[in-house]
């Protein structure tokens, strides 16, 4: 098998007018599981950032008095020292929807107003459609002496409160708005990846591309108005990009979007794009043996008919997946709205592959439910994605969302043959997690169906233990079966257009609708 099996062309992906190469090879790509390690290892980065060193991010939230570490410095400081010592810090920001709904307006412009008082610049990004939002998540950094140290993170993890949480799950003592049935300080599940090699520029053409769009960051003269009285609608031209990164490693990468189709289009995807969607069409028509899931949302029975495809063409073919058992929106409409799209998602997946498809929820060893915002997929140990996409309509058609898709040309040993090592490494990390395994017990999970039952046994062994009243000591493991959801009739008919106007949209206009869906 090629990477043309695996990844998209530059026709596949349907957007000749982005500037990103189809996949790059050589780089080297590592998970970091939890934001308290993408943190860490963040703040690292940003101390050694120096004179005409380039720091560019784009986010859907900030926090600016987030800490990077126990004690350490917080988010705006980190990156307020960087441009104090000459580093050119660039921000992409969502602008956001109003506080009163819970979203993070406010956080957002006091991130970019500290950027922005220690020399940087930070755009409230609002070219988005009605009621959609920028959610991409990806920091690059760039260093003027040489590419060795260049890095690029990109993944699920905002950089804001509730994420800088470990394998423990003890929650960030920071925190968000949440249910109240995930404590004083939520555990939160998170994946984000570090990439070095060739791909660094490709991720960095990614923010160039919107850095550079023409179009106003909002058309209304009131936001208008406070941005410039708050000298946030300059868009200073950013540096001539440098040569890509040397090659570091083994993996092949492709960059995956969503961007909706915009009647005031992007010069970068007039058309929009939607390569998030197509590539786990393609890469799900090759699905044979594993697809390991873990996904914040599965909503949408649109979305989820290609997994249900691809069951019911492989008769070998088992699908585990890992959610959070409870909505993060509290509130009456709000959460039958999202359970809604999950309880029919869900139940075209049994109706098509039964007792090969597999539902989970996580809880931390205190029983608190643990928040799962991870977006990673998993197919066959050979294909891997991590990013901001969610698997629902909205992030397949309506929000910016970046993805990163890995390859490894280096098969793993191990049988079953036929797998590479990232994709295997990463599955296997996550299992040994949730199963409180020692990551170097877990080789025979190499085998799906070894994996599948192993899953199965720990919930089983755990919810035994709930129900028989938690006496004796706690098995171990942290996964629980993931309940049906039950909704009411009368909720589950007032639910459903909330769901289906603002959980999970379509991007695009009556006549594209009619076309090929993605």
């Amino acid at each position: 098998m090629g990477l043309t099996d695996w990844f998209l062309t530059d026709e596949e992906r349907d957007n000749p007018s982005t500037r990103l190469a189809a996949w790059s090879t050589g780089n080297l790509v590592r998970p970091l599981v939890h934001g308290a390690a993408y943190f860490a290892e963040l703040q690292e980065r940003l101390d050694g950032l120096g004179e005409d060193d380039l720091l560019l991010f784009a986010d859907w939230r900030g926090d600016p008095d987030e800490r990077l570490s126990d004690g350490g410095p917080r988010v705006a400081g980190a990156m307020a020292r960087a441009a104090h010592r000459g580093a050119l810090v660039r921000g992409l920001l969502w602008r956001s929807h109003l506080d009163l709904l819970r979203f993070s307006a406010a956080e957002n412009r006091h991130l970019g107003e500290d950027i922005e008082e220690a020399g940087g610049q930070a755009v409230l990004d609002t070219r988005v459609r009605p009621g959609g939002s920028h959610h991409q998540k990806f920091v690059v950094l760039r260093h003027e002496s040489g590419s060795a140290r260049d890095v690029a993170f990109v993944g699920g993890i905002d950089l804001c409160h509730s994420r800088r949480d470990d394998a423990r799950h003890g929650g960030d003592p920071q925190v968000a708005p949440m249910p109240a049935v995930y404590g004083e300080r939520p555990p939160w599940h998170d994946v984000q990846v570090a990439i070095h090699g060739p791909a660094v520029a490709e991720v960095e053409k990614v923010f160039r591309e919107r850095w550079e769009d023409p179009a106003p960051a909002t058309r209304q003269p009131l936001r208008r108005l406070r941005d410039h009285l708050g000298r946030m609608d300059d868009v200073p031209p950013l540096p001539r990009p440098g040569p890509p990164p040397v090659p570091a490693g083994t993996h092949a990468v492709q960059l995956l979007r969503t961007y909706p189709h915009r009647r005031s289009p992007y010069p970068f995807a007039p058309r929009g794009e939607r390569s998030v969607a197509r590539a786990y069409q393609k890469v799900l028509r090759r699905a044979s043996s594993l697809v390991y899931l873990e996904d914040q949302y599965l909503w949408s029975t649109e979305v989820i008919e290609p997994f249900a495809e691809a069951l019911e063409r492989e008769p070998g073919l088992r699908m585990i997946i890992v959610v959070p058992r409870h909505p993060d929106q509290d509130g009456w409409l709000a959460g039958p709205a999202s359970l809604i799209g999950r309880s029919e998602a869900l139940g075209r997946l049994r109706r098509a592959g039964g007792g090969r498809v597999a539902v989970y929820d996580l809880e931390n060893p205190a029983g608190t439910p643990v928040y799962v915002h991870a977006k990673a997929c998993v197919v066959d140990d050979v294909w891997a994605s991590v990013g901001s996409d969610n698997v629902n309509l909205r992030s397949w058609t309506y929000d910016s969302e970046l993805s990163c898709a890995i390859v490894d040309e280096e098969p793993d040993p191990r049988p079953p043959r036929g797998a590479r090592v990232f994709a295997r490494r990463l599955r296997l990390a996550l299992a040994a997690e949730h199963l409180d395994r020692d990551p170097g017990d877990v080789d025979e999970l190499c085998d799906p169906k070894a994996a599948f039952e192993a899953f199965a046994e720990s919930a089983r062994r755990l919810e035994s233990w709930h129900r028989g009243g938690r006496r004796g000591p706690r098995p171990p493991g942290r996964l629980r079966p993931h309940p049906r959801p039950e909704l009411g009739r009368v909720r589950r008919v007032l639910a459903r257009p909330l769901y289906r106007l603002a959980v999970d949209p379509d991007g695009r206009p009556p006549d594209l609708r009619r076309t090929r869906r993605f």
